[in-house]
Parts: structure tokens; sequence; C-alpha cells
């Protein structure tokens, strides 16, 4: 009696102990599945932040076409008069005139990085860059190189952004991996071969790859945009040796 007893108050122990564990393991399993749906969801947001500001990115491609196809005259009207009134807008969301903010807000605030959103200090967005770039490339370099170096810039750049933040998994440099930097520059190579029918594909072209490759990882040491610096090392590179 005494025996039977005491096996049915073990296996009440036993059975409330496992269900002990099973609660607390079925707590610490949500805890674990909430913990990594959060981050995903981080990264997803900041993924699809950059697909957002990359596709404004590249729907400035036709920069290099109006480069290749206007008047180098017309081209340089039409950049500085887009350059002043963004500049204008930065300046005015900066001071924080309500008109401006407005504007400004609706066009480019989901585009902005943590630093072009500081309040300390003006800090220019990405844009400025861009036009300053296609008027420093249509006053410097012949068509055919203007045209391949703001392509490779729009382009290349993209393609590092986003298959850095999917894939890239071995650092090189700060935050830049290996798998952004290849996209890099396996993407400028090929644009400059599919330039190749008014520019020609040699030696130059790689080295210019190369160089706007390093500009790219090395934006921060040199203190230079990348926006003007990878067009700048392609321009330069195939203008003295192209």
């Amino acid at each position: 009696m005494i025996i039977n007893r005491f096996k049915g108050a073990l296996q009440r122990f036993n059975v409330e102990k496992v269900i002990r564990l099973r609660s607390r393991f079925k707590a610490l399993s949500q805890e674990k599945i909430d913990f990594v749906k959060h981050k995903i969801n981080s990264v997803d947001k900041s993924y699809r932040k950059e697909i957002f500001r990359k596709s404004i990115h590249l729907s400035s491609l036709w920069i290099p076409a109006l480069i290749y196809f206007m008047h180098p005259g017309i081209s340089i009207i039409i950049f500085s008069v887009l350059f002043f009134i963004d500049g204008l807008l930065e300046y005015g969301n900066y001071q924080r005139w309500n008109w401006a903010r407005n504007i400004f807000g609706r066009l480019f605030f989901k585009t902005l990085r943590q630093k072009e959103t500081k309040r300390i200090y003006f800090q220019s967005s990405g844009s400025l860059y861009v036009l300053l770039a296609a008027i420093a490339c249509t006053l410097l370099f012949s068509k055919p190189i203007a045209a391949i170096s703001m392509t490779v810039m729009l382009i290349s750049d993209t393609f590092a952004a986003l298959i850095g933040k999917a894939f890239g998994t071995r650092k090189i440099y700060k935050n830049k991996s290996l798998e952004g930097t290849t996209a890099f520059f396996m993407s400028a190579l090929f644009i400059c071969m599919l330039y190749e029918p008014i520019f020609h594909f040699t030696y130059a072209s790689v080295l210019a790859c190369l160089l706007a490759t390093a500009a790219e990882i090395y934006e921060d040491k040199t203190e230079i945009d990348d926006n003007l610096s990878i067009p700048f090392s392609i321009g330069i590179v195939l203008s003295l040796l192209g």
C-alpha cells in the first residue's frame, strides 16, 4: 500500500517536473524565436531602405545618356540648374524652412543615411555630389569617357551595396566586404566592355576599374565622397591611358 502510494507520488512528481521543463523550454524557445524575428525584421527593413535608395541612384542613369547625346553646353546648364535647386532644398531643409522641409522630406528623406540626417552641421546628400560629378565629368572628359565614368559610379556602386548587404560576410576594410567589392569591380569591367562600340576596352579600362574600386573602399581615407571619387578615377585613367 505504502509502496503504491510512493510510486504514485513519484510519478506525479516526474510528470510535474516534465511539464515545468517543457514550459520553460517553450518560453526559452519563444524568446529565441522572437529575437531572431526581430533581427530578421531589422535587417529586412535596412535592406529595403538600401534597395529604395539605390533605385533612386539607378534612376539617375539618364545623366550619362544626356552627357553622350546632348551638347556639352546644354548638359552643363541642365546639371547646374538641378544642382542649384537641390542645394537650395537641402540648405532650406537644414535651416528648417517649412516649404523646403516639406518638399525635401517627400522627395529624399527615405533615401538618406544617418550621417546625412544630422542636424549639428550642414551635411549634403549624395545627390548633390552626383550632379557635381556630372558637371565636372562633362567639363573635363570626352563624351564617351564621361558617360562611362558616370555609368560605373551609378551601377557598380549599387551592385556593391546590395550584394555586400545581402551576402557580405568576409570584411576586408571596415564595413566593406569582399563580396560587395568583387561585385563592384566585375560590374565596372562589364560596363566598360559594353561601351566597346564607342570606347575600346584595353588594359586602361582594367586599371581604371581597379582604381575606382579602391576609391570606393577607402572613401573614408580620401575624405572624398565616392560619388565624386569613382567617376574621377575612371575618367582620369581613361583620359591618360585610354
